[in-house]
């Protein structure tokens, strides 16, 4: 059986360090849009021109482009055993969407990521990221650290600026909350907290999903 996970969670939820763990675990791949939104900007598009501009903004790109991203995505060979999403969807309409997306494919688990506001504003006031490939840095790294995957420097990303960072937690509060509603509903959903180490979650995370599998 396929096995499908969905993670949701504000900026700063851990979401990318706990989505590439849970898919090295499941042997399945981590999907990322905010991966495939930064290789449509390095590519030098009109539209990745256009991603890079609402990105910079701490806005979301709409809901049209990312089910298409997605839908490429998950048509991919690697994907057919299942998949961990990261990022995706972010509006009800991204969910709605998905549904039809994983019809024939198996299960969906959608585990949500819970993390107080005052700590995300301290997390991503701190974090670093690859300015060569994106990666988020290990929690407690320094700037005169390097990426541990592909070596680069180390640097603040754009959005996570002290203003950019509000906007962008007001923009979840507005969109992604009410997917975490739309799926609450139901059995596909479950919380783990993510105020802990990055391996207690990852343990919570996959304690969750063989739980689901069952």
């Amino acid at each position: 059986m396929a096995l499908n996970v969905v993670l949701i969670g504000p900026p700063g939820a851990g979401k990318g360090t706990q989505a590439e763990r849970l898919a090295a675990r499941l042997n399945v791949p981590r999907i990322s849009t905010g991966d495939l939104l930064r290789e449509a900007v390095t590519q030098g598009t009109p539209l990745g021109s256009l991603v890079r501009a609402v990105m910079a903004r701490g806005e979301l790109v709409g809901d049209g482009l990312m089910v298409d991203l997605v839908r490429e995505r998950l048509g991919r060979a690697d994907a057919a055993a299942g998949f961990v999403l990261d990022g995706f969807p972010r509006t009800v309409a991204q969910a709605e969407a998905l549904e039809g997306l994983v019809a024939g494919r198996g299960p969906l688990t959608v585990v949500e990521i819970l993390v107080p506001e005052d700590e995300l504003v301290r997390r991503l006031g701190t974090r670093l990221v690859c300015g060569a490939c994106g990666v988020n840095a290990a929690p407690g790294t320094g700037p005169e650290g390097r990426c541990g995957k592909c070596g680069g420097a180390l640097v603040q990303r754009a959005d996570d600026s002290a203003e950019v960072v509000r906007e962008r937690l007001g923009v979840f509060a507005r969109t992604v909350r009410p997917v975490a509603e739309y799926y609450r509903s139901r059995a596909v959903h479950h919380e783990v907290d993510g105020t802990g180490t990055p391996d207690g979650v990852s343990a919570a995370l996959a304690r969750v999903v063989a739980e689901a599998a069952r």
